[in-house]
């Protein structure tokens, strides 16, 4: 069972097992001159023996595919119209106070939200991460967390906001600074740097992290968030930012689908390992 109750890295083990020992698995270490080439059966997706800095050949074409998938969905904020929202906005009779407020703590919550799933990615769940075509869709994913980041401010511009009071809500509203609390610290345990994954408990511990940052926060905190806004772009209200969210949203789509098939290739690289 999964121990949600301290992410401290005193309360996990770190010690790599002895086929790991020596390896390089963040892609800074010294070039290994008599090194062979790398074999396919070599790559994982954590606790990797082979050279992590080499894409080819693919192990997981499926994390290739949703690499491609993801260059697909380029977009970018300011191609998106503002100006029916604008209108409504400056408005005295189109929203009414409780529809102002809820738009704004919800613009509040994503405006930092969005960075902090950004440094997960780049600062936390990346040098764990040890398969080149899977680093190479974390780092597509890094920039479209930089993308919906970029959604907020140019929101934030469009109505007039208050960038302060928008960007500071994750520190001033209580409700939002419970929930960037939470989800931080699971960012925080994987970017100790006395953390390494390669043993029962540590993989246990990586998977909580995982599950705790992208299934919860991401993926019931963040899609509550998408419903408010999308129920008002049904109504024909707010419809320039209800449709960067449909944008946001097929974007994190196909994160989730990642990191189920990255647990499950995780889960069956164990099971070869017992059978064995």
């Amino acid at each position: 069972m999964l121990d949600w109750s301290d992410t401290s890295p005193n309360k996990v083990l770190n010690t790599l097992p002895p086929i790991l020992t020596g390896l390089d698995s963040t892609g800074l270490g010294e070039i290994d001159r008599n090194g062979g080439r790398v074999s396919v059966d070599d790559k994982a997706m954590i606790n990797c023996r082979a050279d992590v800095n080499q894409l080819l050949p693919l192990k997981y074409k499926w994390a290739w595919e949703k690499y491609l998938a993801g260059c697909n969905n380029h977009w970018m904020p300011t191609e998106v119209s503002m100006q029916a929202d604008i209108a409504l906005w400056k408005s005295r009779d189109g929203l009414t106070e409780d529809e102002r407020r809820a738009i704004k703590r919800n613009l509040g919550f994503f405006a930092a939200s969005e960075s902090l799933v950004a440094n997960n990615i780049v600062l936390a769940i990346y040098r764990h991460l040890t398969n080149p075509e899977c680093r190479q869709y974390l780092l597509r994913q890094a920039f479209e967390e930089a993308v919906h980041t970029h959604t907020f401010q140019y929101i934030v511009e469009s109505l007039g906001l208050d960038e302060g009071e928008l960007f500071n809500m994750y520190r001033e509203v209580p409700s939002i600074t419970d929930k960037a609390a939470w989800a931080l610290k699971h960012t925080q345990h994987l970017d100790d740097a006395s953390f390494k994954t390669g043993t029962p408990e540590t993989d246990q511990a990586f998977l909580r992290d995982l599950v705790a940052f992208y299934v919860i926060f991401e993926g019931m905190w963040f899609y509550t968030g998408f419903a408010q806004i999308l129920s008002l772009g049904r109504r024909n209200k707010m419809v320039g930012i209800a449709e960067q969210y449909q944008y946001i949203l097929r974007d994190e789509i196909h994160s989730p689908e990642f990191r189920h098939r990255r647990h499950q290739s995780d889960q069956d690289r164990k099971s070869a390992s017992v059978d064995a």
